[in-house]
């Protein structure tokens, strides 16, 4: 054990002062840090007013809207006639189409009908005189032979009786509401209805089977074409999912993000020589160019959206534009940043040989900054095609417009994780594309 003395200390201390005699921030700062982001947080909780919102907040609707993206309903009516008959009538644009036969529902002996909305265990039955719902391990009847429907027994917990109607919710597997001249049921499956052919197609409705042998061999369905070439306008022109108009928006959208960013990173690379120091010694210009960038990033991407929507009315130029005017100003400063800390030993003695100008810059400098330059140009790119899905939202084209007005009409939430799974795949190609690029160009591997 080695024992120091006093002097030996005193000689530790003098020569390494930053360990013994630390400062009050370097003691206590972590410690601030920390009191400060709880105060921060707190300052939030009020600001925000956290409780009230989450309370408030309409937290079912978020399974309403999950669900619908997943799956899709079929509403029957059932009118119950003045002669106790009953007529089965579906929505105009009905998944099932004109002429529907589900097995789900069953024409009774008795002249009752029978709808199957989750298996055997929830069904509704309709007669002229009541209607037995019959879900959670019950049976309940609701007179309807008299002025207002009226629930025999004690009424369930998922059953809601108003003065002329009753609903009874049935989950994810759908609702019933009962009147007394007629019975709504709303039946949900899982899946997207009609994703491929819709009700007006020839090939609507029919196995997987039966298509594929009518694609390949079968007879002509229209004389002056063949059934490959039906099938795929069809498909291309689903009134439905508008696979057609779906895809040509998402060509606009990365046909907007490649031509902006192209168009800004052309623009901006003249000017970032100019606005760099080392390149060119002229003050005044430096700071006019870099101002201009600055004033270039500061307008949003979405703002510059808006204004070139009302200069050129909607659609991808507009959009391209905004993209552009963004790019130019962040690639030009990015650019004029990465100029003024390059090696200047290269250029020196490319200079020192007598070179011009632009043999200085060709050998001297575009060897440092290319593969920076691209890299990052790169990045903006794969960033531009998610904004352009944002700024077409305002008007600007794309598949961003598309999706809000699916969104808008809140009830095409299918359409709208279509959109979504597109955006998503289009962005994951472009993101691995992008990185496989740029770890390709710096000489690094990608993790």
């Amino acid at each position: 054990m080695t024992v120091i003395d006093a002097n030996r200390m005193h000689e530790i201390e003098t020569r390494y002062p930053e360990y013994f005699h630390r400062s009050f921030r370097q003691r206590f700062g972590g410690l601030m840090i920390l009191i400060a982001t709880l105060l921060y947080s707190l300052y939030a909780v009020w600001f925000f007013d956290l409780p009230k919102l989450f309370t408030e907040a309409h937290w079912e609707r978020v399974g309403i809207y999950l669900s619908q993206w997943v799956s899709y309903d079929v509403q029957p009516e059932f009118r119950i006639e003045d002669d106790g008959s009953i007529d089965i009538r579906y929505p105009r644009f009905s998944p099932l189409g004109d002429n529907p036969h589900p097995d789900w529902l069953v024409n009774n002996p008795d002249g009752s009908i029978t709808v199957s909305i989750s298996g055997t265990s929830r069904n509704v039955t309709v007669s002229k005189s009541e209607t037995i719902v019959t879900a959670h391990g019950i049976s309940v009847p609701v007179d309807v032979s008299s002025g207002a429907p009226k629930v025999v027994g004690p009424v369930p917990g998922w059953m809601t009786v108003y003065d002329d109607n009753v609903l009874a919710d049935l989950g994810f597997a759908g609702n019933v509401s009962i009147s007394v001249d007629r019975v709504k049921i709303r039946k949900r499956f899982i899946g997207w209805a009609n994703f491929i052919f819709d009700t007006q197609s020839s090939f609507f409705d029919k196995p997987v089977g039966e298509v594929v042998s009518l694609i390949v061999s079968g007879p002509r369905i229209k004389p002056d074409q063949s059934n490959l070439s039906l099938a795929f306008d069809d498909i291309w022109n689903n009134s439905e999912w508008q696979h057609g108009d779906v895809w040509t928006k998402l060509f606009q959208t990365i046909v907007m993000a490649f031509l902006g960013t192209l168009l800004g990173s052309l623009t901006a690379f003249p000017l970032a020589f100019l606005a760099a120091r080392n390149i060119t010694p002229n003050r005044l210009l430096n700071q006019i160019l870099k101002r201009f960038f600055d004033f270039l990033r500061s307008v949003d991407m979405l703002i510059w959206a808006l204004f070139l929507t009302r200069a050129f009315g909607p659609g991808p130029l507009a959009g391209s534009g905004a993209i552009f005017l963004t790019e130019t100003g962040t690639l030009g400063k990015l650019y004029s940043e990465g100029l003024e800390n390059i090696d200047n030993k290269p250029r020196e003695g490319i200079k020192s040989t007598g070179a011009q100008t632009v043999l200085v810059h060709r050998y001297g400098i575009m060897p440092q900054i290319v593969p920076i330059f691209v890299s990052q140009t790169l990045y903006q790119w794969e960033s531009n095609v998610r904004g352009a899905t944002i700024i077409g939202a305002v008007g600007a084209g794309g598949i961003g417009l598309k999706l809000w007005e699916a969104m808008r009409t809140n009830a095409n939430w299918e359409n709208v994780a279509y959109m979504v799974i597109l955006i998503l795949i289009v962005v994951f190609i472009f993101d691995t594309a992008s990185n496989a690029l740029r770890h390709r160009l710096m000489g690094t591997k990608a993790h």
